[in-house]
């Protein structure tokens, strides 16, 4: 669907892009030819999938089955009160068509699991799990994996946040099953129960947005957990690898 040149139109819309030596005609060409899924389109899929469109990249999968609620509106800001009862991601797509009627905008309006994962992100370079359950965390992993895409994680809690990125076209990448163990009896803890504060959810989002940038790029290669503290606003890295035990990626068997 993508032509292999920008349009005079796209060609003024990028032009802020275009200046940087680090983007230039042929990294947003790149982008117009990329396709990004994001699944979740809720706090951290919200500010995510609009840098996405506005950057212009060529795809966007979005996959939510939720709806909005008045609550969302404290921190999922591709929402308005009309949008309230809507279906997340059509209400999503139309506000991102808004921004940008220049891209491929395709929306699912499933919860993602083990049986229509691959259907679901078939045609994804790299994909975002902005979700907010381990269900979904796991199986988005799990796909990833076994069709080694690259997959950025994120996730914000309270006044906690985290995002992670694994290239699962190397071998020795660990995943997110090697960083946290599935657990049966885990806790469930979420913004439903715990709460957050709202920017912070637009910080990891554009984080997430930004490692996207990225990787399509080549700026960066390999993986990252970083996490952030949004009272103290420190920042910290960490260095992952592969657990030999993990019962997502098999470690290095």
């Amino acid at each position: 669907m993508q032509t292999q040149q920008l349009s005079d139109k796209e060609t003024l819309r990028y032009s802020r892009h275009i200046l940087l030596d680090e983007v230039g005609l042929d990294g947003q060409l790149m982008l117009k030819r990329s396709t990004v899924a994001v699944v979740g389109a809720g706090g951290l899929g919200s500010p995510a999938l609009l840098y996405l469109a506005a950057a212009g990249i060529g795809s966007l999968i979005l996959i939510d089955d939720d709806v909005v609620e008045l609550s969302n509106l404290q921190r999922q800001v591709l929402y308005k009160v009309n949008h309230l009862g809507q279906n997340k991601v059509r209400a999503a797509g139309k506000v991102l068509a808004s921004l940008n009627n220049q891209i491929n905008i395709i929306t699912h309006t499933q919860k993602l699991d083990d049986t229509n994962s691959a259907l679901l992100l078939k045609n994804a370079d790299i994909v975002l799990d902005c979700s907010d359950n381990f269900s979904t965390r796991y199986a988005v992993n799990r796909y990833c994996i076994a069709n080694n895409t690259r997959l950025i994680t994120g996730a914000a809690l309270a006044t906690q946040g985290q995002l992670m990125g694994f290239d699962f076209r190397q071998s020795d990448s660990p995943c997110y099953g090697c960083v946290f163990p599935q657990s049966s009896d885990a806790p469930v803890i979420n913004c439903s129960n715990a709460g957050v504060i709202s920017p912070l959810l637009g910080i990891v989002g554009s984080m997430q947005a930004q490692l996207t940038l990225n990787m399509l790029l080549g700026h960066f290669k390999g993986n990252v957990f970083i996490t952030f503290d949004a009272l103290s606003l420190k920042q910290q890295h960490f260095k992952m690898t592969k657990d030999l035990a993990c019962k997502e990626c098999g470690g290095y068997e």
